[in-house]
């Protein structure tokens, strides 16, 4: 694996990956602001999936379950550069700011800004830094962060619904998220985290909920999933595995034979 990250300054980065691809799972802490340089991405989420390439720029908002799979592409790196949009930042920024939120439409994807020449010059000009040799200065760092809110929000007034929620994720029902995300291969406590529950209680919770353990129904439901991918949708066992919340190919084979008796590749 060929993976480089620079940093200029903790919430700004240069990533850069050569190698067939590079998949992970995560929830972020922070909101991040993507400029893609060069390669391919694809985000799957619950309720929907996006495929962004060279010049697209996007905004992931913060705790939102994601299976991310990056691609080289033409002969180039996958190569972005990223800002964390972090909650202390975005605190200062919308103190001085007459908003609200609760009033505004909350878009609870990923927005999309499609090559905004503003949003793309502002991103751009980072590129130089990474080259640096001296610490970049933070004063600089806030300003062009500064810069990329006041960007997004002329090109969309609704993302102050997004960027100027600061609550926690509170317990909400658990039976409903579950179903809703159950394909994320993400430790329980981050599930017990979404769903406003330590991780004791997440378990006893879904114990109540299902009566089973979140391993075994996690486990079947993703199983189900793939099944239907395979049957209904004509996919391919490798291009179902991932996306079904399994780490690798073996391990999906063998428990897909486990429940159904036949490996995935003697579906038809």
């Amino acid at each position: 694996m060929d993976f480089h990250i620079k940093y200029i300054t903790p919430d700004i980065k240069l990533s850069t990956y050569d190698d067939k691809l590079f998949k992970t799972e995560t929830v972020f802490e922070y909101h991040m602001l993507v400029w893609f340089i060069s390669g391919e991405t694809k985000i799957i989420q619950a309720d929907r999936s996006y495929t962004f390439q060279a010049g697209d720029i996007f905004l992931i908002p913060r705790n939102h379950l994601a299976t991310i799979i990056n691609y080289p592409k033409d002969g180039l790196p996958h190569k972005a550069v990223v800002m964390h949009l972090t909650t202390e930042r975005l605190k200062k920024f919308y103190s001085n700011i007459d908003t609200e939120p609760k009033n505004l439409r909350k878009k609870t994807g990923i927005h999309i800004f499609n090559n905004h020449p503003l949003l793309e010059s502002c991103m751009a000009s980072l590129i130089p830094y990474f080259d640096m040799k001296e610490p970049f200065p933070e004063h600089i760092a806030s300003l062009k962060i500064m810069e990329a809110i006041s960007i997004i929000r002329e090109i969309d007034k609704n993302t102050d619904a997004v960027l100027a929620d600061f609550e926690e994720p509170g317990k909400i029902d658990l039976i409903s998220f579950m179903e809703k995300n159950y394909m994320f291969n993400m430790p329980l406590e981050r599930f017990g985290y979404l769903t406003g529950r330590s991780l004791s209680t997440f378990n006893r919770d879904f114990r109540k909920a299902f009566q089973r353990t979140p391993q075994r129904w996690l486990t079947k439901k993703r199983l189900e999933l793939a099944y239907y991918q395979l049957t209904e949708k004509n996919k391919k066992p490798t291009d179902v595995f991932m996306e079904v919340g399994f780490e690798d190919l073996s391990h999906f084979s063998y428990a897909f034979k486990k429940q159904y008796g036949y490996a995935p590749s003697g579906v038809r």
